[in-house]
């Protein structure tokens, strides 16, 4: 493992715990008013009739259901990622119903994603979960490289991160291949755009 890989695992590892207490320690109530719907100078950067890719959150990560749920109502189409084997590259499908979830099937790794038969499309506009940031739209992710991929053979994606205010850091270790983010939003903060 080299010494950035170090950092970035030890990084990782810290903000996923401060990322789930911080969740965790949320009232339900305050839960389901967060990310219910973005700001209106993060409405005004989604072209109209743009394709909109979100994530399904797992637990800890920004929710993004609320998100899903507006840019439908406002007659957008919504995608979420769908990973066949871990070595596959990360591809968008549409996704119908992000009142019910019925069009979702579980994955690798339990996480839920379009059922294989979802028409694949591509985003114009990729909300998306993140370990840490910073300020100037740095990020780091899971680990597992899927957004970076993504985004640098997608270039013109607007790409736009979702966080809670406690994973925002000064300085992250940064690697040619991270890409770096639009913008960020917070549940108290818009970063950017950059």
């Amino acid at each position: 493992m080299t010494h950035i890989s170090e950092q970035k695992a030890a990084i990782r590892k810290a903000l996923r715990k401060a990322r789930r207490e911080h969740a965790a320690s949320l009232p339900k109530e305050v839960s389901a008013l967060v990310f219910r719907a973005p700001p209106a100078p993060l409405r005004e950067l989604v072209p109209e009739g743009a394709t909109i890719g979100l994530y399904r959150a797992d637990t800890g990560e920004a929710p993004s259901g609320g998100y899903a749920r507006h840019f439908m109502e406002a007659g957008h189409e919504i995608a979420l990622p769908r990973i066949g084997k871990l070595e596959d590259p990360m591809q968008f499908h549409l996704h119908t119903d992000p009142y019910g979830e019925s069009d979702l099937v579980e994955g690798p790794m339990g996480l839920m994603q379009p059922a294989p038969d979802a028409p694949v499309v591509e985003p114009e506009v990729l909300f998306m979960p993140l370990v840490g940031f910073t300020e100037r739209g740095e990020r780091i992710g899971q680990g597992g490289g899927f957004y970076d991929r993504w985004l640098a053979d997608h270039p013109n994606t607007l790409a736009i991160g979702m966080a809670w205010d406690v994973q925002r850091v000064d300085e992250l270790p940064i690697e040619d291949h991270d890409m770096p983010l639009t913008a960020i939003v917070t549940p108290t903060r818009i970063y950017g755009p950059f």
